[in-house]
């Protein structure tokens, strides 16, 4: 069975989803939450559903992944960076709300929509000590309209988050390259206007 950590510090609407995908596959991956944040709705999140979870404070991190072996660690909008001395102690993803690399970086929906692009998305890439600059595995598109307003964009950027992500983390643990038609065949949109 395939083990994967998912770090983050907030709501958790990623984990939630990743949780859900997962558990309506036959081949279900080990998954534990760990937050460096307490009072994380995730971590209620996990401990209501009776899943794996626990938290772990920032300084902790390199003591505790180097005497763990995950296929896969996931982070979920952490509030802290990781040095490169934790990074090597396995193979972490992030997903990031805008076409990398344009947009790195704090409050990158924001930014994208002010900037005026018509075209921004998500990706999902492997981490490294410079921020958001990791390999690129997977990325979607958003259009913005001109008469679209912001909290239509960024609820729309949030839902393919969401469906991206567990689609991507499935291909990466199987060894296989993220498709635009994976998504699509998953019943994904981003609204891109390509599903007709």
């Amino acid at each position: 069975m395939k083990r994967i950590a998912i770090l983050g510090s907030g709501i958790g609407n990623n984990y939630k989803a990743i949780v859900n995908y997962f558990s309506l596959k036959q081949s279900k991956p080990d998954i534990t939450l760990i937050s460096n944040n307490l009072k994380a709705d995730m971590l209620e999140f996990a401990k209501d559903a009776n899943l794996k979870h626990f938290y772990l404070p920032d300084e902790e991190f390199g003591e505790f992944f180097s005497t763990q072996e995950f296929d896969l660690i996931v982070l979920d909008y952490l509030s802290c960076e990781l040095p490169a001395s934790v990074l090597e102690l396995g193979r972490f993803i992030n997903i990031h709300p805008s076409l990398l690399p344009a947009f790195k970086g704090k409050d990158a929906i924001a930014r994208a929509f002010n900037a005026g692009v018509k075209v921004s998305g998500v990706t999902v890439h492997t981490l490294s000590d410079d921020i958001e600059g990791g390999k690129i595995l997977a990325q979607f598109p958003v259009l913005i309209g001109s008469l679209t307003h912001f909290d239509e964009f960024e609820t729309e950027i949030h839902k393919l988050e969401q469906r991206l992500y567990p689609i991507v983390i499935e291909k990466i643990l199987e060894d296989k390259v993220f498709d635009f038609s994976d998504l699509i065949s998953e019943g994904g949109c981003g609204n891109c206007g390509g599903c007709g």
